[in-house]
């Protein structure tokens, strides 16, 4: 298991990305709080340039990469959106060819976002991994970089969220954070462990996309296909071993939360905050909200991972308010 990043590293990545992203905001929202018996801060991390967290791992990446290999002519990634964005929106800081391949099917807005920042995208499969399978081989016949989901300059990234979220607010008791693939929950943990912190941290999977929430349950490697239909930036069929290892070693526990209860969460947020939030970026509050009665007189925090939802997800959401 490769150690996580240490303050040093966050600091420095924090150092890199301010330019082009500012400190995202940590609100406490009444509406969302009410009736939750606990304290709540919703670390917004949709108000990003791409509207998700991932760009903070996606512009650490390409700057390693271009500085050990400067001769890189572009680079190639397998995504359901976020990473994709990322990535597309890296490679164009750094002048490089991007291609992200996306499975049929996949979030049209998401894939309007990733063409509009100068990405060539491709289709390929029905699910994730057949994406990056795909990718895979488009790497050695095109003479790309394949740029991973999970890697140790992503986390260092998206690391740099979790250092404003602890000092932006202090004594948390505990932090729910949705896990894709990991890098969001490893940055979390690294932050924490930087500063030393105490903070108890809770995954969270769709109920739909167990892959994580298996493992960590029977301390082994499982792998599971994801169903979910509101939540693909959490559409986890195989887990990372060395992200594994670190919720393994490192969460407090795993929840899982189902369609149905995401969706709810999602109509919340947006009535309560009037912030869009994509199914993975709600996942957190959907989980907060399940186990409340656990957490009751806490300081807790929630991250809001992403707002790249499809408009057809948000008409169905709208639909439920009354």
């Amino acid at each position: 298991m490769e150690s996580l990043p240490t303050l040093h590293e966050i600091e420095a990545a924090k150092r890199l990305i301010r330019p082009l992203i500012r400190e995202t905001p940590m609100y406490r929202w009444p509406l969302l709080e009410a009736g939750l018996g606990c304290e709540l801060w919703l670390k917004h991390e949709n108000h990003t340039p791409v509207g998700a967290f991932k760009i903070r791992g996606g512009l650490v990446y390409l700057n390693e990469l271009k500085q050990s290999n400067p001769d890189v002519k572009g680079v190639i990634a397998a995504t359901t959106g976020n990473h994709g964005q990322s990535i597309a929106f890296a490679a164009k800081q750094n002048g490089l060819r991007s291609v992200i391949v996306v499975p049929h099917g996949n979030n049209p807005e998401k894939n309007a976002a990733m063409r509009s920042l100068g990405a060539e995208l491709v289709e390929h499969g029905r699910e994730f991994q057949d994406a990056l399978e795909h990718s895979r081989k488009l790497a050695s016949q095109e003479g790309l970089h394949p740029v991973p989901s999970f890697h140790h300059w992503l986390v260092r990234g998206v690391a740099t969220y979790a250092l404003e979220m602890f000092r932006s607010v202090g004594d948390l008791d505990a932090v729910f954070v949705p896990i894709g693939l990991g890098s969001g929950f490893c940055g979390v943990v690294a932050a924490r462990e930087a500063l030393g912190l105490k903070t108890r941290i809770i995954g969270v999977v769709s109920e739909h996309a167990p892959a994580y929430a298996l493992s960590y349950r029977s301390r082994q490697f499982i792998q599971q296909p994801s169903t979910t239909a509101v939540a693909e930036g959490v559409a986890c069929k195989t887990p990372n071993h060395e992200a594994l290892a670190h919720v393994l070693a490192h969460a407090h526990d795993v929840v899982t939360v189902n369609d149905d209860e995401t969706v709810q969460a999602m109509r919340e947020i947006m009535q309560g905050t009037h912030n869009l939030v994509e199914g993975a970026g709600a996942l957190a509050f959907a989980a907060l909200k399940k186990h409340q009665k656990a957490w009751r007189g806490y300081r807790t925090a929630c991250i809001l991972t992403g707002g790249n939802a499809s408009m057809s997800l948000v008409e169905h959401v709208l639909r439920g308010i009354r």
